[in-house]
């Protein structure tokens, strides 16, 4: 009984883990059946998390080895041509509300409930603020991103939305999660983390 329940919380923290949007799975199939066996679904995180897309089976294939150029360009823009854009066009939302999808960690764990509003964790990668002394270094600083890059022109703009909708659109296997196509952030939620990012008012611009 212990066992299943330590197995149960390794689930809902591997399997929830918004930084590891690619996991290596074994090839074989026998191999494939004894890591599933060795989890269980618990709340919200069910068994399906460890179903992959064939960009993820592909990243898994060559992940101790270069994937080929054409394989590469293909899956990206495979990627790319998915991400959806804002619907009524405006890509910017409010800033201050991006900073508290940053700052949130929650969501998609086992122990959230279905209707826990998820955040987007960034600070668990990047640094962001200057201001903010807890943050992570898996991803590049985004301090300064919209100044760095001259503002929110148009070709920044829909760069970045495609960025935070779908990583795997300009990495084939980045680690970044899809924020957009993954359904972990909605819609305004993405129009805010853009904000965050590129409203010349943002504290991180100034």
């Amino acid at each position: 009984m212990k066992t299943k329940y330590k197995m149960s919380i390794l689930t809902g923290v591997l399997l929830s883990s918004v930084c590891a949007s690619v996991i290596s799975m074994p090839s074989g199939a026998q191999d494939l059946k004894n890591f599933k066996a060795s989890f269980a679904e618990k709340g919200i995180a069910k068994m399906d998390r460890l179903d992959q897309s064939e960009l993820q089976k592909s990243c898994s294939d060559y992940a101790k080895k270069p994937m080929p150029a054409k394989m590469k360009a293909k899956l990206e823009k495979a990627e790319l041509d998915a991400v959806k854009l804002p619907a009524d066009g405006n890509y910017l939302g409010d800033w201050k509300e991006g900073e508290k999808i940053a700052q949130n960690g929650r969501g998609l764990q086992f122990s959230d409930d279905i209707k826990t509003v998820n955040g987007g964790n960034c600070y668990a990668c990047h640094q962001i603020s200057k201001t903010e002394i807890a943050f992570g270094n898996i991803g590049p600083s985004l301090a300064e991103y919209g100044k760095l890059r001259g503002g929110p022109t148009p070709e920044i703009v829909k760069y970045t939305w495609s960025k935070l909708y779908s990583s795997h659109a300009y990495n084939a296997c980045s680690v970044m999660p899809r924020y957009g196509a993954g359904g972990i952030l909605n819609e305004q939620q993405l129009k805010d983390v853009m904000a965050l990012l590129l409203d010349p008012k943002s504290p991180i611009n100034q």
